[in-house]
């Protein structure tokens, strides 16, 4: 949905490599070291990093407006519609003053964001001491099964997500999600078995697949357009918060070995916050209007914008249905002619995110801090959480005046100039006494330039391209591209650099890096400051 701060998949915790498991610097560099023996848990990293939870559209200039200080000027925005021409968008509207705010729900879906990330980051912390507890401290391959089963369960979940929230609702959809939730942490914190630990492992996958696509579509279909850049920011922050809570919750291990329980319990108690918030949250205006809820629209728009916004929302969703009275899309219109090239840019985001090697820079972060004198495991996770919370700060404050498409530019291109700088560092002769230095300089800059775009951005400008019939589906479809390349990068990307070197791949990563800029560069669309009801209607031709 969904980066956010990095969870690696190994006994590691948030960037934290078990020194049992990460190869050192010089082990790198030798072409007889393998990595691994065939165990899962050996090549299987976490990614919170890849998922952005999303905010979009509805405009509010009331106290919104005050609290992040943000003001939305009328524009006119050239768009690219689906067949390749260009459509000039009316400026906003100017919006009344709101009596409504959003922000208390957007806050109870940022539940969703936290326990993405702290089930994403909390076994990293906990794999060894609960290895011990289960008698599996020497079969890395069913360690690998506890945390790779995460992502398979996420898979299904991300998949589900879009399905059920057509069919139930947004609100109601969260309600169920917070059931695999609470069952797998319970179950997880009372396993006395590998299998029921597994059990509950997929369980919780299955939830945070789910979050992964609602989350985004709730907020997007809640937020006023002026800030909806700064929600998906905000969101993308609690994915950080969610991960950074299970490196501190992971704190109290060395003391207490049988702290790993408690860590996977207290993830109870968001989701039944998350279940009851969510009890008495508005639902979406635009799915009730899909579903011929007017008066039910009507109210829910009340209740998020204000009595006096109700004619004008309403007016956006009446334009924005005259064009179609078409039912829900199946998954097959989603590669149909008409929607395939919109569908296939959310897609391809998601591709390029992972293949730009978020994963590889954070695996080896510590191997690289410590190659530079920094032998603290939780100073190295710290520096990098630091960087991706100051970029994510950043994006949060130029995702609606730079706007999406840029941001996405900028961020790519640091991405690859960080890329080329860690490679070099890794082989370059003349750069040898630097390449501590460099190597935890290329890391930061990397990290933070990822945080500034390539990591917020592609779940947030999903909701806002796709068009409404395929919204809930498209968006799921894009996610799950993003669980299964994320799984398939886990398990081949150490054999590939077993047998290439990590600099050759770094350099590999580097190039995706810079095809990533020239396919955002001709082919995404800038939709800062429109209404979703705008932009669909400039994307989709005309039935």
């Amino acid at each position: 949905m969904e980066a956010s701060v990095y969870a690696v998949k190994s006994k590691s915790g948030f960037g934290l490599q078990s020194r049992r498991l990460l190869p050192s610097i010089a082990d790198l560099r030798k072409p007889s070291f393998a990595f691994g023996t065939g165990g899962v848990g050996m090549t299987k990293r976490n990614n919170c990093w890849g998922l952005s939870v999303v905010s979009s559209s509805m405009g509010t200039r009331g106290s919104v407006r005050g609290l992040f200080g943000l003001s939305a000027k009328a524009r006119s925005v050239r768009v690219q519609a689906s067949e390749g021409d260009v459509e000039e968008v009316a400026p906003a509207k100017i919006q009344v003053k709101s009596s409504g705010s959003v922000l208390p729900y957007v806050g109870v879906a940022c539940l969703g964001a936290i326990l993405f990330g702290y089930h994403l980051g909390v076994v990293n912390g906990a794999l060894e001491y609960l290895a011990k507890d289960l008698g599996i401290a020497e079969n890395t391959v069913l360690q690998g099964w506890i945390v790779s089963t995460l992502l398979a369960g996420a898979t299904v979940g991300s998949f589900t997500g879009g399905s059920l929230a057509d069919k139930f609702g947004r609100t109601k959809t969260f309600v169920l999600d917070a059931i695999p939730l609470a069952v797998g942490a319970f179950l997880c914190a009372t396993a006395q078995s590998i299998e029921a630990m597994i059990i509950g492992r997929l369980l919780a996958g299955i939830g945070i697949g789910i979050s992964s696509a609602i989350v985004p579509l709730y907020i997007s279909e809640i937020s006023p357009t002026e800030i909806r850049g700064t929600l998906g920011s905000v969101n993308q922050l609690f994915i950080c918060i969610g991960i950074l809570a299970a490196l501190v919750a992971g704190l109290p291990l060395a003391g207490n070995p049988l702290w790993w329980r408690t860590m996977f319990g207290i993830a109870v108690i968001p989701s039944v916050l998350l279940a009851l918030g969510m009890a008495f949250s508005p639902e979406s205006p635009r799915w009730l209007y899909q579903q011929g809820r007017t008066s039910d629209a009507e109210v829910a728009i009340k209740r998020l914008f204000g009595k006096e916004r109700v004619a004008e929302v309403m007016s956006d969703l009446d334009a924005a249905s005259r064009g179609s009275s078409e039912p829900e899309a199946g998954w097959f219109d989603l590669f149909s002619s008409r929607y395939w090239k919109v569908v296939s840019v959310g897609a391809a985001l998601f591709l390029f995110q992972q293949l730009a090697g978020i994963n590889a820079v954070v695996y080896y972060s510590t191997a690289v801090f410590r190659s530079a004198g920094i032998t603290s495991d939780v100073a190295a996770s710290a520096l990098v959480g630091a960087a991706n919370v100051f970029g994510t700060t950043v994006a949060s404050s130029l995702m609606d005046k730079q706007g999406r498409k840029s941001l996405l530019l900028t961020s790519f291109a640091g991405m690859a100039a960080s890329m080329l700088l860690l490679s070099l560092g890794f082989t370059w002769k003349a750069l040898a006494p630097y390449s501590g230095t460099l190597a935890v300089l290329g890391t930061v800059l990397y990290v933070l330039s990822f945080s500034l775009g390539a990591g917020p951005v592609p779940a947030l400008l999903l909701p806002e391209i796709f068009a409404s019939r395929i919204r809930a589906k498209a968006v799921a479809l894009s996610l799950g591209m993003h669980w299964i390349s994320n799984f398939v990068i886990g398990l081949y990307f150490l054999s590939i650099v077993n047998k290439f070197g990590i600099s050759t791949v770094y350099l590999g990563f580097a190039s995706v890096c810079l095809l990533a800029v020239m396919y955002i560069a001709g082919n995404v669309v800038e939709t800062k400051g429109r209404s979703l009801e705008e932009i669909e209607r400039a994307l989709s031709p005309a039935t």
